[in-house]
């Protein structure tokens, strides 16, 4: 039955594919994406809307995508494209998880926009791989979520009585976790093996992986996004803090207040995003 669903899930639009693997690639250039997405008439049609929304408040409106490439930047257009893109498959409700319409992919965009921008001062190189991992490393929930509205009772007690974790129990009961799943569906649709990974590890399961400064600042981003109770669902109070990744990257409490705040002060436009993306769709 898992297998099945796994199978049938409607993957992410075939140019987020395209772009996902893209990004992950040194040796392509900005402007090879930007032809990618000139190629696709309803990507087009709605980054174009997106751009010429009052959001962006252009004084001249764009007309295409290398309109919008040159006066937003490619990195933007990227961005926006993934965020169209994940907002088909996560923006609904997910009952299994306690999570009302819209939050999975509120809490996605907010952890992706966390994630780049320590990845700004961390690994610059690595900040669009950061940011695409970061807001699709849940979509394994997708799949998952019925089989914990069925098992939620048995998840509950493991974590209650035997000091599990969200993870662990989804494992112990189902048979596999919603990071599995997500690198399993990652890997179905070709997507590069280092996003795979980062999706598979971001809750660290594992010490043993090795430390890796895109998961651990993937894996920072998402508990951040918990601490300030951005779409946190049912499982958002039961894992397991690892202060040993936030040593690695050298991150002090300090700086974790500042990206706190930051976003915090941010957040109203990024809900404005949200709906200016989920509007042009």
């Amino acid at each position: 039955m898992l297998i099945k669903d796994i199978k049938n899930l409607k993957p992410v639009p075939a140019i987020a594919n395209q772009i996902v693997e893209m990004v992950d690639d040194p040796s392509v250039a900005m402007h090879d994406i930007a032809k990618i997405i000139e190629y696709d008439p309803a990507v087009t049609a709605s980054l174009i809307r997106t751009c010429n929304s009052a959001f962006f408040g252009l004084a001249n409106p764009v007309e295409s995508v290398k309109d919008a490439v040159s006066i937003l930047g490619i990195d933007q257009v990227v961005e926006l494209t993934l965020l169209n893109a994940s907002a088909k498959t996560l923006n609904r409700s997910w009952k299994g998880y306690g999570l009302n319409e819209g939050a999975l992919w509120r809490h996605a965009v907010s952890s992706a926009l966390i994630a780049k921008d320590i990845a700004a001062k961390i690994a610059p190189e690595s900040r669009n791989t950061i940011f695409t991992a970061a807001l699709l490393k849940d979509i394994g929930k997708t799949v998952l979520d019925k089989f914990i509205q069925i098992s939620s009772e048995k998840i509950q007690t493991l974590i209650d009585n035997d000091g599990y974790s969200f993870v662990e129990a989804e494992k112990k009961v189902i048979g596999a976790d919603h990071a599995e799943i997500g690198a399993m569906l990652a890997k179905m649709w070709k997507f590069s093996p280092k996003m795979v990974k980062i999706i598979r590890n971001h809750h660290i399961p594992d010490e043993t992986i090795g430390y890796d400064t895109d998961i651990a600042i993937v894996y920072l981003s998402d508990c951040i996004c918990m601490m300030m109770g951005v779409g946190v669902g049912l499982d958002g109070l039961s894992y397991r803090f690892n202060d040993k990744i936030i040593r690695e990257l050298a991150i002090s409490p300090n700086d974790i207040a500042n990206i706190i705040a930051d976003f915090t002060f941010n957040m109203q436009k990024v809900e404005a995003l949200l709906g200016v993306v989920k509007d042009a769709k």
